[in-house]
C-alpha cells in the first residue's frame, strides 16, 4: 500500500484519538500541543501501520521524512529553516529551540493535527 494511502490512515486513527494540549504560553494566554501530546501515540498508529520517520536538518530546511517499510514509498515534508534567541540562552541552546519548535511543526503538518490562530 503507498505511503500516503498509510499516511492518510495513520491520520484517521490520530484524529479519532482525543489529544489534550499540554503546553502553555502564559504570556500570550493560549495552550498549545507539545510533541509528547500526539508523538507517542503517532509512533504506534505508524508502527501499526508499517511506517517509519526519520526527521532530518540541514541549513536550509527541517525535513520529516516518512517512509513504507514494505514497499519503500516516502513522502518528505518539508518547512524553512530560522533562527530562535531565547533570553539568557547558549548558541547549542537555541539550536535545541529550533530543531525542537521544527519537529513539532513538522509533525503538526504532516497529521494534520489543528490548533486554533492565536
Amino acid at each position: 500500500m503507498p505511503v500516503l494511502t498509510k499516511l492518510m490512515q495513520a491520520r484517521i486513527k490520530l484524529q479519532g484519538m482525543e489529544l489534550k494540549k499540554s503546553g502553555e504560553n502564559k504570556f500570550a494566554g493560549y495552550k498549545y500541543f507539545e510533541l509528547g501530546d500526539f508523538l507517542p501515540q503517532t509512533m504506534q498508529i505508524f508502527s501499526n501501520l508499517n511506517l517509519a520517520s526519520v526527521v532530518s536538518f540541514d541549513n536550509e530546511y527541517a525535513r520529516l521524512c516518512i517512509t513504507d517499510c514494505e514497499d519503500n514509498t516516502a513522502i518528505n515534508i518539508t518547512s524553512p529553516m530560522a533562527e530562535a534567541n531565547l533570553k539568557g540562552a547558549h548558541p547549542i541552546q537555541n539550536l535545541g529551540a529550533v530543531q525542537s519548535y521544527q519537529r513539532r511543526y513538522l509533525w503538526l503538518a504532516a497529521m494534520e493535527i489543528v490548533e486554533d490562530d492565536i
